[in-house]
């Protein structure tokens, strides 16, 4: 039993020691680190005292700098503004002398000016008397001496004018009107071609009255086709054994003047078989316009036309202007331009081929609106025809003309038209169309006098100034353009030239 306790005081006794040596560790244990952190903590402290000691001293550095960067700064912004001060007061003392300098000028002009302005008027005095005194001693006031003067000048420089006019023209004219004979009767002879007979064709001769009822069909339905796929109006009247074409195109005319002379022979008349016979037509049409194209280029010997022009150039064998056909004139007038241009040292080349185009304008007034001098020429640009050829073409029928080519070209075109049997017209209808053409014009509201001119290509109307003004002048010649295209057939354009003159007269006694 003693040794059982003495075990156990012992284990107890070596317990307690075991946990005062352990207790004592730790304690030891924590102390140092205690320590340690305490040195890390001061040693922390003290480093980050040094760094802000480092960086107080770069601030004050750093702000000592920029106050001096500052001072230095103003110092020299003061020195610029006293020298800027200094430079604009002696511009203000410059200023200053200036304007008493002005004030000493004005002065002296307003002196000089009244000055002036007396001995303007002493001069205008004297002037006076002196006027007086000439008046008295010639008898005659200044405006009727101012007159009579000028009127002298006038009456000796018209005498002298018109003797060198007259000297000049009539030495000009002789030599002119020589070289110019020459010239075309050179040019007229060198050309040979025969005498335009063929004319439009208008009717069509039938077998039989019986044709006329199977071209008109069960309830009109053939002649309503044949009019639909041609374009043409078909008029059959009383005229026995015959129709009529009607219709303003010539290639129109023409296409349906073939197909009823086909259908006709054929005798075979129905909607279908109109419509493939118009087809068969038209491009038999279409050929025959190539072809004729391209002959008319060999006859001219013109060389370089776009296919199309040439196409163009063809439509014209079905285009008359006053019964001459428009493709042999437009050849005429190319060999002429060729020959006149010779003659004369122009371009001969130039001149051909604008001869040769320049009433290409004619194959689509049909088609398009406008003259055909206008519509030629813009047609030819199309193509890239070059401007020295446009300018001719769309000049030949102008008054004024900018190149020697159109002149030669106006003049081929002259000489074509006007040479014997050239165009189917008398005097007596020439004549009417001239009465009816002036007629249109008189019907209108104040119109005093009106002249047709240049064959009818221009008309000349003359109106009274009291009753149209500029404004309704424009609109006149609007409307008379208008009646003319609406009541009148004629060939080419017409120029309507509203004239509108105010006088003042005036009668000394």
């Amino acid at each position: 039993m003693e040794l059982i306790l003495t075990a156990v005081l012992a284990a107890l006794a070596a317990g307690a020691i075991t946990g005062g040596l352990i207790f004592y560790l730790r304690e030891s244990l924590a102390t140092k680190t205690r320590k340690a952190s305490f040195e890390a903590a001061e040693q922390q402290i003290r480093r980050a005292q040094s760094r802000s000691r480092e960086i107080l001293l770069e601030a004050k550095e750093e702000a000592l700098q920029a106050k001096t960067s500052s001072e230095s700064e103003l110092k020299r912004q003061r020195r610029e503004l006293k020298r800027l001060q200094s430079r604009l007061d002696a511009r203000e003392e410059k200023l200053d002398r200036r304007a008493g300098s002005i004030e000493t000028k004005e002065a002296e002009i307003h002196s000089l000016s009244d000055s002036v302005e007396n001995e303007r008027k002493e001069l205008a005095h004297l002037q006076s008397q002196e006027m007086e005194r000439l008046e008295a001693i010639s008898k005659l006031s200044v405006a009727d001496a101012r007159q009579l003067l000028m009127e002298r000048a006038e009456e000796d420089i018209r005498f002298d004018l018109a003797r060198r006019y007259q000297d000049v023209e009539a030495e000009v004219s002789g030599q002119a009107d020589e070289r110019a004979r020459e010239i075309v009767a050179g040019a007229i002879q060198r050309l040979a071609s025969d005498v335009v007979a063929e004319a439009t064709i208008n009717s069509i001769p039938l077998p039989n009255d019986e044709m006329k009822g199977r071209l008109i069909g069960r309830e009109g339905r053939n002649i309503r086709a044949i009019e639909a796929a041609t374009g043409v109006d078909l008029i059959i009247d009383d005229v026995p054994e015959a129709v009529t074409i009607s219709c303003f195109d010539p290639i129109r005319r023409q296409v349906a003047r073939i197909a009823l002379e086909q259908l006709i022979r054929d005798g075979r008349i129905h909607p279908a078989r109109v419509e493939e016979t118009v087809g068969k037509a038209r491009r038999e049409v279409d050929e025959t316009i190539r072809k004729a194209g391209q002959q008319a280029l060999f006859d001219a010997n013109v060389r370089g036309l776009n296919s199309e022009l040439i196409k163009l150039m063809g439509r014209l064998k079905y285009r008359y202007s006053y019964g001459e056909n428009v493709l042999q004139h437009s050849v005429e007038v190319s060999i002429l331009a060729a020959l006149i241009a010779a003659e004369i040292g122009a371009d001969v080349q130039l001149c051909k081929m604008a001869g040769f185009l320049h009433d290409i304008g004619k194959a689509l007034t049909h088609e398009v609106e406008g003259p055909h001098a206008e519509i030629g020429a813009d047609v030819v640009a199309k193509y890239n025809v070059g401007k020295d050829i446009q300018v001719p073409i769309r000049e030949h029928h102008d008054r004024e003309m900018t190149t020697v080519a159109s002149f030669v070209v106006a003049a081929a075109d002259a000489i074509s038209a006007a040479r014997p049997g050239a165009r189917h017209d008398t005097v007596e209808n020439y004549m009417q169309r001239l009465d009816a053409l002036e007629e249109v014009a008189r019907g209108f509201q104040g119109v005093e006098r009106c002249f047709a001119i240049q064959a009818g290509r221009e008309m000349r109307v003359m109106v009274s100034p009291e009753q149209i003004d500029d404004a309704q002048a424009a609109v006149l010649a609007k409307d008379i353009v208008e009646r003319i295209e609406d009541t009148l057939a004629y060939p080419g354009q017409i120029k309507v030239v509203v004239i509108r003159e105010s006088r003042a007269v005036q009668v000394a006694r």
